[in-house]
């Protein structure tokens, strides 16, 4: 999926983070999101109704649903249903949490309303990092890693490189780390992340893996870095991911229907395993598009929003639309490339699409691991902007 790539020169995202109170007035969706339609919002219904139109034939494969959102308002909000039952027939028998076939837990929780995020779950990671700085339990990105990790692991090696190990790499995926699940897919045992689940202790299994490159000299797509976030997080505060983002995140959006896995260790799957609705994850959008304030109370500190979202690595130098990554968000240039959306982007076709310059919020839920390809995020993003008349 992701190949290892050169770390670019940082590109500022000029005008990507509107602040607070620039956003057209709209009642705070924490309890509810207010409804409107795509023409009174400035978008043309059409475009939207030919997507729909298109997920609803099943011409796309197994997409889920469909939310569009313009300065705070729902303009469309679509699901589609799939026999996911049938499509696990003849799969790997063996059910559990980390069995991607198996309907019980993908792609809805319990076949109820809450979708499988997958590295989704990344990028609200990220946001507790965040947090975890603005509250001054951890004292930046620019913190050595392994002393947060000392004494409760074994460090399989004596390689210098890795006392130079930052959060930020880990943020960045630029850890330097041996890790592949690019080349082979996520169901294939020889994926580095699936081997990270097959494992007892995902922390170790990570520290396990020697480093091939200095830190923040590639990178390299890696779940694993983010599961050291997990335990970074437990360490500085006292808690698991789960419960710190149920107090310092979700509580302030109003989101109270969740569901995160863990590991066999009892760790915060940070990495894949948060399940949300649709409606709810567009929160964690519409707060980022407000600079991290919600309803006037700061969660994220100050430039956060800014420094997640702006492009620290082109994944793919050289390729036509590159995708540029910053804290565990996707930056998505278009237009003359001078213009930039944001995203978080999950396994099987999860996706949170910020356009700031349209005040503009979509999510495409999925679970295309079968016979269709998942939506590309370039694909969604296209198809949406094409929507925007004024």
């Amino acid at each position: 999926m992701f190949k290892r790539m050169l770390v670019s020169m940082v590109v500022v995202l000029g005008g990507c983070t509107a602040r607070p109170g620039e956003l057209p007035n709209s009642p705070w969706p924490t309890k509810e999101w207010a409804a409107s339609s795509p023409e009174a919002e400035g978008l043309d219904s059409a475009v939207l109704d030919t997507l729909d139109a298109e997920f609803a034939s099943g011409a796309r494969g197994q997409i889920t649903g469909m939310l569009v959102i313009r300065n705070g308002k729902v303009v469309m909000d679509k699901s589609y249903a799939h026999d996911f039952v049938r499509l696990f027939e003849g799969r790997d028998p063996v059910r559990g949490p980390y069995n991607y076939y198996d309907p019980d837990w993908y792609p809805f929780y319990r076949h109820g309303r809450l979708h499988t995020m997958q590295s989704v779950s990344k990028s609200v990671t990220s946001a507790l990092i965040g947090i975890a700085i603005g509250r001054g339990e951890l004292p930046g990105t620019d913190v050595k890693l392994m002393p947060y990790l000392a004494g409760d692991f074994r460090v399989p090696d004596a390689d210098p490189r890795r006392n130079d190990l930052t959060l930020k790499h880990l943020l960045t995926m630029t850890s330097g780390i041996k890790w592949d699940e690019s080349t082979v897919a996520y169901t294939d045992p020889a994926n580095s992340c699936a081997g990270m689940e097959k494992s007892d202790d995902w922390i170790q299994f990570v520290l396990d893996q020697p480093l091939v490159a200095a830190p923040g000299a590639t990178f390299v797509y890696n779940s694993g870095a983010t599961e050291l976030l997990s335990q970074v997080i437990k360490k500085v505060t006292g808690k698991q991911a789960d419960e710190y983002a149920a107090e310092h995140l979700f509580a302030p959006l109003g989101i109270t229907d969740t569901y995160w896995k863990r590991t066999p260790k009892g760790l915060s799957d940070t990495e894949g395993g948060l399940y949300l609705t649709a409606r709810d994850l567009a929160k964690i959008g519409y707060l980022y598009l407000h600079d991290g304030v919600w309803d006037g109370r700061r969660l994220l500190p100050e430039g956060w929003v800014k420094a997640s979202t702006t492009a620290l690595v082109d994944t793919r130098p050289g390729q036509p639309r590159s995708r540029k990554y910053g804290y565990q968000w996707w930056v998505l240039p278009y237009g003359d490339g001078s213009r930039q959306a944001y995203a978080a982007l999950g396994y099987g076709g999860q996706r949170l699409i910020v356009v700031p310059e349209h005040q503009l919020i979509a999510v495409f839920t999925g679970w295309n691991i079968y016979d269709h390809a998942e939506l590309a995020p370039y694909d969604a993003l296209d198809r949406v902007l094409a929507s925007v008349k004024r």
